[in-house]
């Protein structure tokens, strides 16, 4: 699609905020600070890139990014789906802490979000493409500019070609493949904030490979020798490679790519058209093809030569790491479940001050129609018809969970050793032991084998669980900052 479409379509009009190149409150005096940008895929597996060895797909610019940057080979998604993950990289913690237990539910606004903190040091914020954490209306307690976003063109959830958007609270029309207009949204919030020599943080996320899998025929046709299900959904990779391509070339245009952190992943493991690599399980379960997931980390400033690392980590550890690079220490911080990642990045070592807990608490996901919604709050705003109330209980705490109610399927990962808690639909309770060194594909439970580590990887898994209960109960809102 043509740029001066877009910019015609959308007519951004990036708020005038006073925030200058110096650095801001709680960040470290005199430090050149990168700008900051973070991209997300919809459903795209392990095995979904071309640098992992798929039979078929081609992702030239995410391969180049594996091989000029940071390959995080053992990067895992908070959650098995959508909505969770994506709490976890605004809040590094996991999504239960906030009861964002499954797809649909909401972010709490009590959270302090990575774009909050990043505006203790003068950095603009925007978000582009899919939010999937809250309603976007006007007056909601959790859309992107209630949640510390500047600036926001976002959809309620997944969106496919010549979407409808939410631009500042307001419904637009765009016109183009999915991933390259979130793309160029995102291009012109940079741009905007170049030429006003202000740090930028910005959030793109893509809502593909989702399904259903509707490629731009540009992509599709690069499949044509394949089932035209395979067609649409390696297109739509191939628009978010393309999408990414551009990006990339924008930041080398703007001067500013060699001190810009690009960190890219996906939210959550494929559907069965999508390849895990191997890996055990899909989307929605916490084998390793559920949760395992592409992730890459370019900054030339800081990561001068390639690397490749196993070492776990996930969307949890953004977050800390973020704050970590800017130096930043957020007042009334509650628990963080992620660890820094600087270390790594600098190439220095580094071990996990606390393992990665996982947990699909039994819920329910809630329907999120993006067109559906969008095309409602456009009827508002012409008049068409009455705005309908938001939910009233949005960050409201009226449940209490018992602190060892541990129903559903948890996780407990220490280094390579990764103990599954399973719950029977009759309540039994079960315990694998799998070592991920040996038996990456999770092939061999061997847990009568080590009794001895069973038992404290499930104590701490369980007491893991209980500080997410206390969380959940709002423990951690007892000081906040007056949010």
């Amino acid at each position: 699609m043509k740029r001066q479409s877009l910019i015609s379509l959308i007519s951004i009009s990036l708020l005038s905020i006073g925030f200058g190149l110096e650095s801001g409150q709680g960040a470290e005096p005199h430090r050149q600070l990168p700008n900051i940008i973070l991209a997300m895929a919809d459903d795209q597996g392990w095995g979904d890139v071309s640098y992992h060895h798929h039979p078929i797909l081609k992702t030239p610019t995410l391969d180049e990014m594996a091989a000029s940057g940071l390959r995080l080979e053992r990067f895992y998604a908070a959650a098995p789906v959508c909505s969770p993950t994506r709490g976890s990289v605004l809040t590094g913690r996991h999504p239960n802490r906030f009861g964002c237990f499954s797809w649909g539910y909401t972010l709490r606004p009590q959270e302090i979000t990575l774009a909050e903190a990043l505006h203790t040091a003068g950095y603009v914020t925007g978000h582009f493409g899919k939010w999937h954490l809250g309603p976007l209306q006007p007056g909601s307690p959790v859309h992107p500019g209630a949640s510390g976003f500047d600036e926001w063109v976002s959809s309620p959830n997944f969106y496919d070609n010549n979407p409808l958007m939410c631009h500042n609270g307001r419904v637009i029309q765009l016109h183009g493949e999915s991933s390259l207009v979130t793309v160029e949204a995102a291009i012109q919030f940079i741009e905007k904030c170049v030429r006003e020599k202000k740090r930028f943080f910005a959030v793109i996320w893509f809502g593909s490979p989702h399904a259903p899998h509707i490629a731009d025929p540009e992509f599709r046709k690069l499949y044509a020798d394949h089932p035209k299900a395979v067609q649409n959904y390696l297109g739509e990779i191939a628009g978010i490679d393309a999408a990414m391509g551009r990006l990339r070339r924008a930041l080398r245009r703007l001067g500013i790519a060699q001190n810009t952190l690009l960190w890219y992943c996906s939210d959550n493991g494929p559907t069965r058209i999508g390849s895990t690599g191997g890996w055990r399980g899909y989307k929605g379960s916490l084998w390793e093809g559920g949760i395992r997931v592409p992730g890459i980390i370019e900054w030339p400033a800081r990561i001068r030569k390639p690397q490749i690392t196993s070492f776990p980590c996930g969307t949890v550890d953004i977050y800390p790491t973020i704050l970590d690079i800017v130096g930043i220490r957020m007042p009334h911080q509650p628990p963080l479940d992620g660890i820094s990642l600087l270390p790594l990045i600098e190439g220095k070592p580094i071990r996990r001050s606390r393992p990665l807990g996982f947990w699909v608490y039994p819920a329910r996901g809630i329907p999120v129609r993006s067109h559906q919604i969008l095309q409602q709050m456009r009827e508002v705003q012409e008049g068409k018809r009455p705005a309908s109330p938001l939910p009233a209980d949005i960050g409201r705490i009226t449940k209490h969970y018992r602190e060892d109610d541990f129903r559903g399927w948890s996780v407990w990962m220490d280094g390579d050793w990764k103990l599954h808690r399973q719950e029977s639909k009759q309540g039994s309770v079960s315990f694998l032991l799998y070592n991920l060194k040996t038996d990456p594909k999770e092939q061999h439970n061997v847990a009568s084998l080590y009794p001895q580590r069973v038992s404290q990887m499930r104590h701490a898994l369980e007491q893991w669980m209980r500080s997410v209960l206390r969380s959940l109960n709002g423990a951690d809102y007892s000081k906040a900052s007056g949010k």
